[in-house]
């Protein structure tokens, strides 16, 4: 399986369509891939909030419709990130998207766990309150969405419910990329799965982000990573290791709780 984890410099300046129009030729140019995995609210943006309320959409939305297009074109299967959703219920969500080679939406998933205390994602957007996972042709792929990499017990549920990759898009800041970094491990080791872990770079809010995707097995051994720079991390990994993994090391037979 050769999956792709585009890590982009998600500038604010720069004009969203021109982002747009920009991310959508990098999911075409990667033709070839299996899976190719976005980062979050590459096109909202994590840190700066401004304009969350008056460009929310749907999940059939304009974004939706562009990376639809793109998958479509270039035959892969795309976690497109997440997007600013405008709910039927009129609340916001911060919600991935994920698309089938045909260009078919074959999967949401709301974030559960917001991140701010007092104010930021968690006073701004609803909470997602359901599990999310897609059928794909060499696995069952789990979905989660930057902070909840902080609550190990979401992907005990994760895990429960077949996952043997999971994917994680973020807009994880610099000044903790360590925390990223180790966290991301963690969850590959003790599920023994697969983590793909896909950040953003560069400069949001005044807040530097980390980079560092990460494509990780199930025994925690980093296959790929990426830098701080705009990049594309191109890895081969086989679902069949999770398989083997747990049954070489059986140690969520053990578990209690």
């Amino acid at each position: 399986m050769r999956v792709s984890l585009v890590q982009l410099d998600v500038d604010p300046a720069v004009p969203a369509q021109e982002r747009l129009a920009e991310v959508s030729a990098l999911v075409r140019s990667r033709r070839g891939d299996h899976l190719v995995v976005l980062p979050e609210l590459w096109l909202h943006t994590g840190w700066v909030y401004d304009a969350w309320e008056s460009d929310a959409e749907g999940v059939r939305g304009p974004v939706a419709q562009a990376m639809a297009r793109a998958a479509r074109d270039a035959g892969v299967w795309l976690h497109a990130g997440s997007i600013i959703e405008r709910g039927a219920d009129q609340n916001l969500y911060n919600t991935s998207l994920v698309f089938d080679p045909d260009g078919a939406l074959r999967g949401t998933y709301r974030k559960i766990h917001r991140f701010g205390f007092t104010g930021g994602e968690a006073a701004l957007i609803s909470r997602g309150t359901e599990l999310a996972q897609v059928r794909m042709p060499w696995a069952e792929v789990g979905l989660a969405t930057c902070y909840d990499l902080r609550f190990p017990e979401l992907f005990r549920r994760i895990l429960d419910a077949g996952a043997e990759v999971l994917v994680l898009p973020a807009a994880w800041p610099a000044r903790r990329v360590e925390h990223w970094r180790v966290l991301s491990r963690a969850r590959a080791i003790e599920n023994q799965m697969f983590v793909l872990a896909c950040n953003t770079t560069g400069t949001q809010g005044g807040e530097a982000m980390g980079g560092h995707s990460m494509v990780i097995d199930p025994w925690g051994e980093i296959v790929a990573e990426a830098g701080t720079e705009q990049t594309v991390l191109t890895a081969e990994i086989d679902p069949a290791l999770v398989a083997k993994t747990r049954e070489d090391f059986p140690v969520l037979q053990n578990r209690i709780l």
